[in-house]
């Protein structure tokens, strides 16, 4: 029998919750503050690193929009999925889902290498909101998870190096306009995985890059990860001691590794609190990380140079980090740990590449077997040295670049099959500039209706009105679309428009006298008011902002056709940053008056039965406020490492706050 790699495609059924519609509201601010670091912190740190650390970060989430519309009721569902496989390894991948790899199963051994979550279950962790945990993840675009989380990509099948075929995801990254690739390319006879991704910049200006792998790998009492490294770089203020959070500034500082105030940190469960390691990789030392369980068995990651960095990102023991691992799938499933590669040495970091430039790199999947005594020993330089000569043995680093010397000249390759469709915004890009990039066609056959009314203004000059009264599409923000709606007629939905783009670029000013000239002509007022108050608040108005929100939310009430889901969707949107607003200045009549207005099923929300709970508080109500927290409820877009529910309890009552709502992430003063 001849040993041959096979790709077919599959459905997976999941109990999944729906991801649900995007949020309407332009997103004027990200969903968490920037990264930054002190500058007397900076001075510390190598150079390169404390350059990479203030280059470009991310001030908007434009144009990409906010993903926060699922619940957490979940059902079976069929899931799209491509199986990549031979004789000793099958490799599941979800196009549908950012390209995550599903499963890593290897087959000699029976072995499951990754931790695979057996529900699909949003959460509130990505850049844009809905994220899911396990498997093996592609984050570009900018510090955290990747807003291509749960979105699908373009696959189709290509011709492999070996003669055979391998799989290509991609996409356009929107976040930095940039588009790449994965290539995951499984040789006949191999235990490895490859993956060539690529990244290219198309445009004549410089732009920031940030890439990490994430690879979810499951946890035990004995688990332990390793590198090649004696130091490791901790984040503080969000992670510090054990994991545990060092005030409110961030700051990186070197710790040593293994040993750190007392425990062995490589042990994922010896520590209390969630915390992120990035380890200190030696220039010229060869690049991998291994996560390997009690009897010396689990999984390496390997790659070329470029990928630099290693991290170990863990949840702890402590009360919180198991809480959160619960809340991301079903009862009883084994807890996780991840083992991360990345471009620069912290996800703090974005790293310049030049126009018309691109980076490549190759990294490899598969199974390690190394030695238990060795592996779990006291001799942390013992343990290394067996990883790196077991590696060595499986896959000699010499291999790995041959791959992806062998590669390379593939990631040109046409696609011979379609297998699944991504959005239409790189096709609309590829229209615009005129440019074909080898290897990633972007086919005009994927666009669609979110592109249509940027295509008419391609065409000719002028932003389309719309056909129907609907809450406005998607806006792009960058230069050359705000070039053209600069020359646009300006009609009110243009100059919405045009505003969102001048605050993506940091013309405030600019963008509200764009809304207001907007405001004076337009029929449908609430989305130029609702920005007009984001403004309010950035300047310090809180009363202005106020007062525009709930002239805002008044003529959306007003304006809103019916019941459907773009509709109910703004409503909510809306309706929750107009009762925020309303009750930092003490309006709690009218927040109140917001509420009521909302639609009974998105009253029901666990968001928005937190958001009454605050309204009883601020009336004075605390017995009713209480009550809502004992009938229970669940905030399905809680964001990652957010204490809210906490602080509203402590308005409630001086008990103690019960499990069911303790997500706290850090010992509590």
């Amino acid at each position: 029998m001849v040993d041959m790699t096979t790709v077919r495609r599959a459905v997976l059924t999941l109990p999944a919750a729906p991801v649900g519609p995007q949020n309407p509201l332009p997103a004027l601010r990200p969903l968490d503050e920037t990264h930054t670091l002190d500058e007397r912190a900076k001075r510390d740190l190598p150079r390169e690193m404390a350059r990479q650390i203030g280059y470009e970060p991310l001030r908007t989430l434009l144009p990409v929009r906010v993903l926060d519309g699922y619940g957490r009721e979940r059902a079976e569902t069929a899931v799209d999925a491509i199986v990549i496989e031979n004789e000793r390894l099958r490799a599941t991948v979800l196009p549908g889902l950012g390209g995550r790899v599903h499963s890593l199963h290897h087959k000699p051994t029976g072995r499951e290498l990754l931790y695979s979550n057996p529900v699909f279950q949003p959460a509130d962790f990505a850049l844009n909101g809905a994220w899911f945990s396990g498997g093996i993840e592609w984050n570009i675009g900018a510090t955290g998870h990747t807003t291509l989380s749960c979105a699908p990509l373009h696959a189709a099948l290509v011709p492999a190096p070996d003669g055979g075929t391998m799989v290509r995801l991609w996409e356009w990254e929107r976040l930095r306009d940039l588009p790449f690739q994965v290539d995951l390319w499984l040789p006949a006879d191999s235990d490895f995985l490859h993956v060539g991704v690529r990244i290219r910049n198309p445009h004549e200006r410089p732009a920031p890059v940030y890439w990490w792998s994430n690879i979810a790998v499951k946890e035990h009492e004995t688990t332990r990860v390793l590198a090649p490294a004696e130091e490791a770089w901790l984040v503080h203020g969000s992670a510090g001691a054990g994991g545990a959070p060092v005030g409110h500034e961030r700051s990186l500082r070197r710790v040593p590794v293994p040993e750190f105030q007392g425990a062995d940190r490589t042990y994922p469960l010896r520590s209390e609190y969630p915390a992120d390691y990035f380890y200190e990789v030696p220039d010229g030392a060869r690049r991998w990380i291994a996560s390997l369980d009690a009897d010396g068995h689990g999984l390496v990651q390997t790659s070329t140079d470029v990928l630099r960095g290693r991290k170990l990102f863990l949840w702890g023991s402590g009360r919180g980090g198991r809480r959160w691992q619960r809340w991301l799938t079903e009862p009883g499933t084994t807890g996780y740990a991840e083992i991360q590669a990345g471009l620069a040495r912290t996800q703090l970091e974005h790293v310049r590449l030049d126009g018309g430039g691109e980076f490549s790199w190759l990294e490899s999947y598969g199974p390690l077997a190394a030695d238990p005594a060795a592996v779990h020993g006291r001799d942390w330089a013992a343990a290394r040295a067996e990883v790196e000569a077991r590696l060595s043995q499986a896959l000699p680093r010499a291999d790995v670049d041959a791959a992806y010397e062998a590669w390379r000249p593939y990631a040109d390759e046409e696609p011979v099959e379609s297998l699944a469709v991504g959005s239409g915004w790189g096709a609309l890009e590829a229209l615009r500039s005129g440019q074909r990039l080898p290897g990633t066609p972007f086919d005009p056959s994927t666009l669609g209706e979110e592109q249509a009314p940027w295509q008419e203004l391609l065409r000719t000059g002028v932003f389309p009105q719309p056909r129907k009264v609907a809450p406005p599409g998607p806006s792009l923000v960058a230069q050359h679309w705000r070039d053209m709606l600069e020359t646009a007629p300006a009609e009110p939905l243009t100059e919405y428009h045009l505003g969102v783009a001048q605050w993506h670029a940091g013309d405030l000013a600019q963008a509200v006298r764009s809304w207001e000239r907007g405001l004076a002509l337009a029929p449908s007022r609430w989305p130029l008011l609702r920005c007009l108050a984001v403004a309010d608040q950035e300047g310090g108005h809180a009363v202005r902002a106020a007062e525009r929100y709930a002239e805002a939310f008044d003529d959306l009430c007003q304006e809103r056709r019916d019941d459907g889901e773009s509709w109910t969707a703004a409503t909510a949107a809306l309706g929750r940053e107009a009762v925020d607003a309303l009750l930092a200045v003490g309006r709690t009549a009218e927040a109140r008056s917001v509420w009521d207005r909302l639609r009974p099923a998105v009253q029901q929300r666990g968001r928005f039965r937190l958001i009454d709970a605050r309204l009883l508080v601020a009336e004075g109500r605390l017995a009713e406020a209480r009550a809502v927290f004992d009938a229970g409820f669940e905030v399905a877009d809680l964001r990652e490492g957010a204490e809210i529910l906490g602080e509203v309890w402590a308005t409630v009552t001086d008990d103690p706050l019960p499990d069911a709502y303790d997500y706290r992430m850090r010992p509590q003063s």
